[in-house]
């Protein structure tokens, strides 16, 4: 058969076999510059690149294109609309829309924030934390139950569980997430994802397993496992993630509930900062703020908080001076009892530094094993922090320093605000309507004139 007769046939073979698609009569490979073909009626021909068409080769070109497409497309739709909840860890973009007034220039730049957030399904949770056993429900609070579960890589978490019938608790997980997804330091609690699924809303936390400070510091035994360079690094954590919040994250952030409960300790006894249910984000030039709902604990709350409703960064510095006093004593603030006097923690410590007894104040556990500068140097640094005028505490940053720093000078602390638990309780004829909860923690409402 003559060349160009086979070049002919060879060619209407080619065309049959991509518009005809009939796969029983031809099979193409192509390599390189190289066309085999293979027909039922004709043995192998290798064409060279000569007689192969410029047209059969874009048409070829084309087609693989186009089915790579169509693959690309199939694996997009099913990625979308694959079943939710069914993976142990995926990551959602959660909306959320800011409530709080606190920060208008915040929320200019987004009424609705898309957050990023690993999210783990119920199935999971549940059985990490073994159906929610009550074995290992590990504390309460005002947000709902929390949880120790195991993931199935033996990582352990914290599991806090939104009470269904709190409308209290969905502000407050709303508000955690918003902020504890912005917040990476050392000593704050690290938010590991979250599960929302039906009417479940959950928060997953790093387990820390020495729990709440609180749990060690006013037990007897336990705080046995406290000496003082330990206490000192508490302190000086809680400083710094303090700081952090109020001026070294790109937000301004009010904890407004600090207290021993909810510093958590690590394995090395490192402080981390929890519960931010009820904090508030201050932006723009805005430093303080003023709310009719007044939530808090006994004990821990500035004057100015608890009596009318304001708090500012300086409302967070009057409670960490309440849990220094803590740390150093032992004891705790509200609920202090002394034979001689009918004062507080805060105002024993007054009427101690007055004395020039300051160091009486140090837990007895301790039996003389600390550096006396550095206590003293601490309870200093504590009673300039619970000063009754706002303008006379320190803010975080000068704590930091002079409590990194041996060698400074400190200013001489005046009366400080709450010396005794009858000016606390002044709130009562103080404020009306007010809702007082049992135990130290309390929610009110104060009325005010339009």
């Amino acid at each position: 058969m003559a060349r160009a007769e086979i070049g002919k046939r060879l060619h209407s073979a080619v065309w049959n076999v991509i518009l005809d698609i009939d796969i029983r009569n031809a099979l193409i490979f192509c390599r390189g510059c190289r066309i085999l073909v293979f027909e039922k009626n004709l043995s192998k021909i290798d064409l060279m690149n000569e007689y192969q068409p410029k047209h059969v080769r874009l048409v070829i070109a084309i087609t693989m294109l186009s089915a790579f497409a169509l693959l690309l497309l199939a694996i997009l739709a099913w990625y979308k609309l694959r079943p939710k909840g069914r993976r142990e860890e995926d990551t959602i973009s959660m909306p959320i829309a800011h409530e709080s007034k606190s920060f208008p220039h915040y929320e200019e730049e987004s009424q609705e924030e898309d957050l990023e957030l690993p999210t783990f399904d119920l199935a999971t949770i549940s059985a990490a934390t073994d159906q929610f056993a009550l074995r290992n429900k590990i504390g309460q609070g005002g947000f709902g139950p929390v949880y120790k579960g195991e993931l199935p890589n033996r990582l352990e978490v914290a599991v806090k569980r939104l009470s269904q019938n709190s409308g209290q608790g969905l502000r407050e997980f709303k508000n955690e997430v918003i902020l504890i997804a912005k917040l990476q330091h050392r000593n704050l609690v690290r938010l590991l994802g979250c599960c929302i699924q039906g009417d479940e809303k959950m928060l997953v936390y790093e387990y820390l397993a020495n729990k709440s400070l609180d749990n060690f510091i006013f037990d007897r035994i336990k705080r046995k496992l406290l000496p003082w360079s330990i206490r000192f690094n508490i302190v000086l954590g809680i400083a710094r993630g303090l700081l952090y919040l109020h001026q070294d994250s790109r937000l301004r952030i009010i904890h407004r509930d600090l207290k021993t409960s909810n510093i958590l300790l690590d394995r090395e006894m490192n402080p981390k900062i929890s519960d931010f249910g009820i904090a508030r984000i201050f932006g723009g030039e805005i430093t303080e703020e003023k709310t009719r709902r007044i939530i808090g604990t006994y004990g821990y709350m500035s004057p100015e908080y608890a009596m009318s409703g304001h708090f500012s960064v300086k409302s967070d510095v009057f409670s960490f001076g309440v849990i220094v006093l803590e740390i150093i004593s032992g004891r705790k603030n509200w609920g202090f009892y002394d034979p001689d006097h009918d004062h507080n923690l805060i105002g024993h410590t007054w009427k101690l530094w007055n004395e020039k007894r300051s160091i009486e104040l140090v837990d007895d556990i301790l039996d003389g094993s600390f550096s006396k500068d550095e206590v003293l140097r601490c309870i200093q640094v504590a009673l300039l922090s619970v000063q009754q005028r706002t303008e006379e505490r320190p803010t975080m940053s000068t704590v930091v320093f002079m409590l990194s720093n041996e060698n400074v000078e400190l200013p001489q602390p005046k009366e400080p605000g709450f010396v005794s638990e009858r000016s606390a309780m002044k709130i009562d004829s103080s404020s009306s309507g007010q809702d007082f909860h049992t135990g130290n923690h309390i929610t009110f409402t104060t009325a005010e004139g339009r």
